[in-house]
């Protein structure tokens, strides 16, 4: 492979002493996203990253993901639906679904019960640990986590951006 003299020398910057670094990449300086922090979605994935780390850092204390707290959200809301339902409206795959379930069941925070319609399915239920779980979640993620983006953005742009990743969400 072929390299050019400016782009060799480009990773070769020198240390205070003279000498170029072991890695041969400038140490400090951060690196420049360049077109990438002009697109949306970019901007949108790392912008949830981090939404994301303040969610768990926040819930650590009951051990759920986003996605866990979704379905327990959708449960409580939507009583006995089945999972492929809660699945569908999450855009969570079967195959991760059954194994979210898997997880949210051996912690007593949901049941799977047979429909009483279509026996092949399963409807969804809240347990009472669930809703306690759930209750206390719904706290820390308002006083907490919510309270920050708020914080953040001021209740205006809070409430702006809110519509306009619904629009995203229900007209792309």
């Amino acid at each position: 492979m072929t390299v050019s003299k400016a782009a060799a020398d480009a990773v070769k910057p020198s240390r205070p002493n003279g000498k170029a670094s072991a890695e041969g990449a400038v140490e400090s300086a951060a690196l420049q996203f360049g077109e990438s922090s002009e697109l949306l979605g970019y901007s949108l994935k790392r912008a949830q990253l981090k939404v994301f780390e303040d969610f768990l850092r926040c819930v650590a204390p009951l051990q759920l993901t986003p996605a866990q707290f979704s379905v327990l959200l959708l449960l409580e809301r939507n009583h006995g639906r089945n999972q492929t339902e809660i699945a569908n409206t999450l855009g969570i795959l079967r195959p991760n679904f059954v194994s979210m379930l898997d997880g949210l069941e051996s912690r007593d925070l949901c049941a799977r019960m047979r429909s009483a319609n279509d026996r092949r399915s399963h409807i969804l239920v809240l347990t009472d640990k669930g809703r306690a779980v759930l209750a206390r979640a719904k706290k820390l993620v308002a006083t907490k986590h919510e309270a920050r983006l708020i914080e953040l953005l001021g209740p205006a742009n809070h409430a702006a951006l809110l519509g306009m990743l619904s629009k995203i969400a229900t007209e792309y």
